[in-house]
């Protein structure tokens, strides 16, 4: 191979199919892979309505790639070698671009944006499929070729590529607006914040932490998770809330078959504060339909009647199984089954009710007033900013 790597070609995919919105999705998309790759200094970028070009410069091609792969609203991308319009240039750097020394089958596929190009697609095919038979032990193969050539004809360059990389699909971070996460460190709620991520919304996590009864490991269980996932947005912002004296006073004031609804529903009524606080317009968690005995439909109903912010809950209808597939594949679900246990679990009843009632979590709640003790939470929270480079030193 004489031609070096000198740009990624970027495809929107699913952000052609937005109208009006087009632009905006576009205009996120350049901001969020300029922040993800900011730790490459001399990449430049070009943004086209059907097209993003990076170019590389001296950066590592396969680095760059592999942090690309992370960033939300990319349908595809690919390596290329960028010359000028002209056919012999194309057909010298498509033989070129090629290690013809092992034999392999292959096909070029030629697409002209510029139809001024003097030679139509199939003519190009040609020509250089003709370039490389002629220099080497390859065979064409057009239904299922080892490695597929992809030209694409400019009016002043051309891009010649030779892979095609499956980008990470979905909206770009943003265009969605924002949510409040609740991040457990199970192996649920971090799925539930990918998920909600690809379909454009960025997340601020909130994490419930009720010292001394759940460990640091814990705490810093959930910070590892959050430094997974911070990769598909830049950042995620941490809210630590010490629950520890509302959750005592749950259990002090309430029947234990209750405890845990009442639980859920004051972190839900915290997880609203800070969303007004911090300008979201919704609250995400990792609940999944009848898993636990808070997560059945009467549970759900009674936890969501005390807010009236959108709840948004993306695993809902996935079984577990699916759930873990999709946890192996974003690589947090190693993390999420280390045995750090946190405070739904330290203080789970025996019992739970699973068809709890809201008449009868108000009178519980009628006894004392956890509305201060609520806001003492949202007052009292410790906030962290975690980033995909963050080392331990940084986040501790």
């Amino acid at each position: 191979m004489d031609y070096r790597y000198d740009h990624i070609l970027i495809r929107y995919g699913e952000l052609s199919l937005k109208g009006k919105n087009r632009n905006s999705f576009i205009k996120q998309l350049y901001h969020n892979v300029k922040k993800a790759l900011a730790n490459f200094p001399t990449l430049e970028y070009e943004r086209q309505h059907d097209r993003m070009y990076i170019y590389l410069h001296d950066e590592d091609p396969e680095k760059v790639s592999d942090v690309l792969a992370t960033v939300f609203g990319i349908s595809s991308f690919s390596l290329a070698i960028q010359v000028p319009s002209d056919m012999d240039v194309i057909i010298q750097a498509a033989k070129n671009s090629v290690d013809l020394s092992t034999k392999k089958t292959f096909k070029v596929a030629a697409r002209r944006s510029d139809k001024n190009f003097p030679y139509i697609s199939d003519t190009i095919n040609r020509q250089v499929a003709g370039e490389i038979l002629r220099n080497s032990d390859w065979k064409v193969d057009v239904h299922h070729p080892d490695v597929k050539i992809v030209i694409e004809v400019h009016k002043e360059f051309t891009y010649i590529m030779t892979n095609r990389r499956a980008g990470a699909g979905g909206y770009p971070v943003g265009v969605g607006g924002k949510a409040i996460m609740l991040l457990s460190g199970g192996i649920d709620s971090p799925v539930a914040s990918y998920l909600l991520m690809k379909r454009g919304v960025h997340i601020e996590a909130i994490h419930f932490a009720a010292p001394p009864y759940t460990s640091q490991n814990a705490q810093e269980k959930v910070l590892a998770l959050a430094k997974m996932l911070s990769g598909y947005q830049g950042e995620i912002l941490v809210h630590i809330v010490p629950f520890t004296q509302l959750q005592l006073a749950i259990y002090q004031h309430a029947d234990e078959s209750y405890a845990i609804t009442l639980m859920r529903r004051m972190m839900m009524r915290i997880a609203e504060g800070m969303a007004k606080k911090r300008h979201a317009q919704a609250i995400g968690t990792g609940e999944s339909v009848g898993q636990v005995a808070s997560q059945t439909l009467e549970s759900m109903q009674t936890i969501n009647a005390v807010t009236n912010m959108p709840v948004i809950r993306p695993v809902v209808c996935m079984d577990k199984v699916e759930i873990i597939d999709l946890a192996r594949k974003i690589g947090t679900y190693e993390t999420s089954i280390l045995p750090y246990e946190d405070c739904c679990t330290i203080f789970d009843p025996k019992a739970p009710a699973t068809k709890p009632r809201i008449d009868r979590c108000e009178k519980y709640e009628a006894r004392w007033d956890w509305a201060s003790m609520v806001q003492d939470c949202i007052d009292q929270c410790e906030d962290i900013v975690v980033r995909p480079e963050a080392t331990q030193e940084d986040i501790f």
